[in-house]
């Protein structure tokens, strides 16, 4: 099945609290700005004095120079030493296994997906009787990239737009305005016959697995049904072979195939929408919240699996999700969504270990410390 052929729930708060919204600074009337763009301070992006060399995709303790500045940041978003998170949430100092070394300079990831300005309106109708539509900003000027084989992390509260835009981006959503860009090419703007090809690459997980999945397919027709529709198996018994291979992969037995969504758990279902992702064999998957809907346990499985198959495949994740633990231990670089902009972008490392921007600094200081005595 395609991307376009499934659909999602509306976001729903993952199991784990993030935490509350950052405060608010006061708005001068007299400043001339629309009040619902003027609450946010500046972007901030550790990266941009690097954004025409390659980086590795490794995660090293200490973040370069490059990514930090020469000066220090102004007093408004100086972090304090009394907000640096507890020592709970901050990073480890070693790679997870698999990731790209520093030394591993063969490996520095390319970009492979980015946006520029990327922005949706939505318009509603206050009343009945309302003539003139208002516009809701779901997303607004967000300029992102994501290398090859590589995890961006996407946080924030729900409703400010994490979910609007990994769908922008596989064009499930028409943007408003702006660019999006696949391997130098801007697809925002082609048409569905043009976008055919590119559907195989650019694939998503759903939050909600058992929604996600149609209830009158089985297992072989839901994740064959991609593969049939993009002429990638021969005759039948190569189809088979696919599907009990991607769904051994996932950790299922391909006894499974003849089985349908009910008769699965939670996790099982959430495995199944990772191999029908997986059987185009694409480059760039969003996992849309793809843990939040399930318990703790099945949570840790399904990362596992996932950083797992980012190993064997080289697959490149956009990695939305509320949980800040998780995020952290997935995701090689972190992007911090808020009222429907970016407004800051860093390794994991740097942004966890000392965040710049308020609203960052406001959502590590709610993530609960697992401290007995207190």
């Amino acid at each position: 099945m395609s991307a376009a052929d499934g659909h999602d729930d509306d976001e729903e708060a993952a199991p784990k609290a993030v935490g509350r919204r950052a405060p608010e600074p006061e708005v001068d009337p007299n400043a001339g700005q629309d009040t619902h763009r003027g609450l946010l301070p500046e972007p901030i992006d550790h990266d941009a004095e690097s954004e025409a060399m390659p980086i590795s995709l490794s995660r090293p303790s200490v973040p370069p120079p490059s990514m930090r500045g020469s000066a220090p940041p102004p007093a408004s978003v100086r972090p304090p030493a009394s907000v640096h998170p507890p020592a709970s949430v901050r990073p480890p100092t070693s790679v997870r296994p698999g990731a790209m070394t520093g030394t591993d300079t063969k490996k520095e990831g390319r970009t492979l997906v980015a946006t520029e300005k990327l922005a949706k309106y939505f318009a509603v109708r206050k009343g009945m009787f309302s003539r003139t539509p208002e516009l809701v900003r779901a997303v607004e000027g967000v300029s992102i990239r994501v290398r090859k084989g590589e995890t961006l992390g996407l946080v924030g509260e729900s409703g400010c737009g994490k979910s609007t835009l990994g769908r922008l981006i596989l064009r499930l959503i028409e943007p408003t305005y702006g660019r999006i860009v696949f391997e130098g090419n801007d697809i925002a703007h082609l048409s569905a016959s043009e976008l055919r090809p590119l559907r195989r690459r650019m694939q998503i997980i759903f939050q909600d697995p058992y929604s996600s999945l149609n209830p009158r397919m089985n297992v072989r027709q839901i994740v064959g049904e991609a593969i049939q529709i993009h002429k990638l198996a021969a005759n039948k018994a190569d189809e088979e072979a696919m599907v009990a291979d991607l769904l051994k992969k996932v950790g299922l037995r391909p006894e499974m195939m003849t089985r349908f969504p009910h008769e699965f758990s939670g996790g099982q279902r959430q495995r199944i929408g990772i191999a029908r992702a997986l059987a185009v064999k694409p480059d760039f998957i969003v996992c849309d919240e793809p843990i939040s809907a399930l318990d703790v346990s099945i949570q840790a499985q399904i990362v596992n699996l996932l950083l797992d198959l980012q190993d064997e495949l080289g697959v490149a994740f956009l990695f939305i999700s509320h949980d800040l633990k998780v995020v952290e231990h997935m995701s090689h670089r972190v992007a911090v969504m808020y009222l429907g902009r970016i407004v800051e972008q860093a390794s994991a490392e740097s942004l966890y270990a000392a965040p710049m921007h308020p609203y960052t600094r406001a959502l590590l200081s709610a993530v609960p410390v697992p401290d007995p005595d207190k």
